[in-house]
């Protein structure tokens, strides 16, 4: 089904809207057009590209929130977070994360990544990482983007901890997960 530029144009404001971290091959498979098209309508309509859009979203809704640490101290991009219950983040994968050699992204990158947001997490100004227990189940390469998903799971039994669990995915393949024992000051006394 052909469409005039100015359906096309509409449709892709809409699409942005209800999704704005879609991609433009995303957004070329649901129109039917060209990636290139799509780069071409956005730049007409002034629509910034999904990294940009992904941190504007970061910048104007996660500011006030994250109490813990700076949101540009956190590696990765935070797209989602309710403080205290869930987050998710976005980290692309360049040639400075990974090892000449082989291309395969160093693993204090991954861990950098789940532990800023176990971190961020945690609606306490001195949230601190007790102990954490990891796992990298597949190599990462440069050029992936790696989904990091975080869920606070319980309280343990010290005083002033709580768990949060760690997932990261590449496209729908998990390459890390963890569980991140965090001091947290709220929890003290309970």
């Amino acid at each position: 089904m052909k469409r005039s530029k100015a359906e096309r144009h509409e449709l892709l404001q809409e699409k942005i809207t209800e999704s704005p971290f879609v991609t433009d091959e995303d957004l070329s498979q649901m129109l039917g057009v060209s990636i290139q098209t799509i780069r071409l309508d956005r730049l007409e309509l002034s629509i910034p590209e999904v990294r940009e859009r992904i941190k504007l979203v970061a910048e104007n809704n996660l500011t006030d929130s994250i109490r813990s640490l700076p949101v540009e101290e956190i590696i990765g991009e935070i797209i989602d977070i309710v403080v205290g219950e869930r987050a998710i983040s976005i980290f692309e994968i360049k040639a400075e994360h990974v090892f000449k050699r082989n291309q395969i992204a160093r693993g204090h990158h991954l861990f950098a990544q789940a532990n800023s947001l176990a971190v961020a997490i945690v609606d306490d100004e001195l949230a601190l990482t007790a102990k954490a227990n990891i796992r990298f189940t597949r190599p990462v390469h440069e050029g992936d983007r790696v989904v990091a998903k975080a869920n606070v799971r319980s309280k343990t039994g010290h005083p002033g901890r709580v768990v949060v669990q760690v997932e990261s995915f590449v496209e729908q393949n998990c390459v890390f997960n963890g569980d991140f024992e965090m001091f947290h000051r709220k929890f003290e006394n309970e």
